[in-house]
């Protein structure tokens, strides 16, 4: 299969996806570990335990909760950040309930589910080791970002004139047992057949919540690097770049689980076996917070995100539901092609989690997707999550009677894309003023984010980088695969000119 980030190499030399750098990003007024929708940075420079104290002090000032929930990741600094916070939160008089090691998905469930005021996520996600941050989120798991919130306590973390004062308590609570029967009422297990499929869950969270999923499905699920590391032993698990899923490839084109020697069977009794090895129907991925999640067809070709997009609308609206499903502008004929033909209303919406989430709530939709593999759920409280994708690809294999590298191979031959490809440029606005008026005259233009233009049998979205000057080109046509790399080539030579 020929997804768009092979055919973007071939055409560059380069991974078009992202790079496996941190990209810097704007700083906040008073911290630099401030960013646009959360806090992270460096430990100790940037984040640490003073400054996790102030914030805990400040997020009470500013959200006002009396009782916030905290959980962390697998990096080495998690449960130091957490103490330091939940002490800044409880010296304000607010209660702390300890959530532990889980991903970032099991705090927007605990906030909600449990009705708490408030939650936080300690992670960096996909960021090199020496990181971490802070998710923050309001009550219903409403996020907290720059304009609604962040920005504020920023300011107050850094001005420490504390207006509550108190005792808060603190307590644990397991969240897991609560946390896989909600994503059971999502996807029923009896609509999954007995799948072999290779979950990678390298070295982060992801391997905790599926000990805890798996036995509940009649999949036949070979696990690799399910151990919770916070050392990174095989790399810090970001399984878009082509480098972090190079192992997971490997085992999948291998049709075992050759690296740790073991396949690992779950039967929907808890039962396991090692005695049976078998090609897998598809392999998953996820990063170390699991809030994305990555998917290979049984041949082992690592799916471009934006057909996941189409694949997950699909399960969805499968049963017949005309549900609304939010897209991003970057790539979006398959989606609409497969959200109309099944009765759905597409409804497009500017990249980036704050404005999706928005989006979804203003619309009632029940799904929104982003090509970067963040998906987000109606009925995750509008939160995007790594584990219900996972389920939804297992339903839709299992209910079409279809491999995924089939469903996924007609998508490509009828809509292939460039993938995302990245360039340099010395001036963002005036590169893409230039690239309008060469296709402006030739088709429909939608400003939504970005520059996206429709030339009828061909589209493409043109983004600036918020943080530095770059400019991220996607390309797709309507089943003429030689039209769109043309047509790249065509816009990387004024771009890069």
């Amino acid at each position: 299969m020929d997804d768009g980030e092979t055919i973007a190499k071939q055409l560059l030399g380069h991974c078009p996806a992202s790079v496996a750098r941190v990209e810097p990003e704007p700083m906040g007024k008073y911290f630099p570990a401030f960013k646009a929708y959360d806090v992270r940075g460096i430990i100790p420079t940037e984040l640490n335990p003073e400054l996790a104290y102030n914030v805990g002090r400040a997020f009470a000032d500013e959200i006002g909760p009396k009782t916030v929930c905290i959980g962390y990741d697998i990096r080495l600094s998690g449960p130091e950040l957490y103490e330091a916070l939940a002490r800044g939160l409880n010296d304000a008089g607010v209660d702390v309930v300890h959530l532990g090691m889980v991903g970032t998905e099991m705090v927007y469930f605990a906030t909600a589910h449990y009705g708490y005021d408030g939650g936080v996520m300690i992670t960096a996600s996909h960021n090199p080791p020496e990181y971490n941050g802070l998710k923050m989120v309001r009550a219903e798991s409403r996020p907290i970002s720059g304009d609604s919130g962040l920005n504020e306590i920023e300011r107050r973390a850094y001005e420490k004139d504390w207006e509550r004062s108190g005792n808060g308590s603190r307590r644990d609570q397991d969240v897991y047992e609560d946390f896989v029967q909600h994503l059971l009422k999502v996807v029923d297990p009896s609509s999954l057949k007995p799948l072999n499929i290779l979950a990678d869950a390298g070295n982060g969270a992801a391997g905790i919540a599926l000990e805890a999923l798996l036995p509940h499905l009649p999949l036949k699920v070979t696990k690799r690097l399910f151990e919770p590391d916070g050392n990174f032993p095989n790399g810090v698990p970001n399984p878009i770049l082509e480098e972090a899923r190079a192992g997971t490839l490997a085992a999948l084109q291998a049709g075992v689980e050759s690296e740790l020697g073991l396949v690992s069977e779950y039967g929907s009794d808890g039962s396991q076996s090692t005695d049976q090895k078998q090609a897998f129907d598809f392999g998953v991925a996820w990063d170390g917070d699991y809030d994305r999640c990555f998917f290979f067809d049984e041949h082992g070709n690592f799916i471009e995100g934006y057909y996941i997009v189409g694949l997950l609308a699909q399960a969805i609206l499968a049963d017949g539901s005309k549900d609304a499903i939010v897209y991003d502008p970057r790539l979006t004929w398959n989606t609409l092609d497969i959200v109309d033909r099944l009765g759905g209303r597409a409804v497009l919406c500017k990249s980036g989690h704050a404005f999706i989430k928005e989006k979804m709530r203003a619309e009632d939709a029940t799904y929104g997707g982003e090509m970067s593999a963040h998906h987000y759920f109606k009925a995750h409280w509008y939160c995007d999550s790594g584990m219900i994708p996972f389920l939804l690809v297992a339903k839709l294999v299992s209910q079409s009677g279809r491999t995924l590298g089939d469903l996924v191979g007609e998508m490509l031959k009828n809509y292939p894309c460039s993938g995302e490809v990245n360039s340099h440029v010395a001036d963002v606005k005036a590169v893409i003023a230039q690239v309008e008026e060469v296709y402006g005259p030739q088709g429909t233009i939608d400003r939504t984010d970005g520059l996206s233009i429709d030339c009828g049998d061909w589209r493409f979205n043109l983004r600036g980088s918020n943080t530095e000057p770059v400019i991220r080109l996607n390309v797709e046509s309507r089943g003429d695969h030689d039209l769109m790399v043309r047509k790249t080539e065509e816009l990387l030579a004024i771009i890069r000119r």
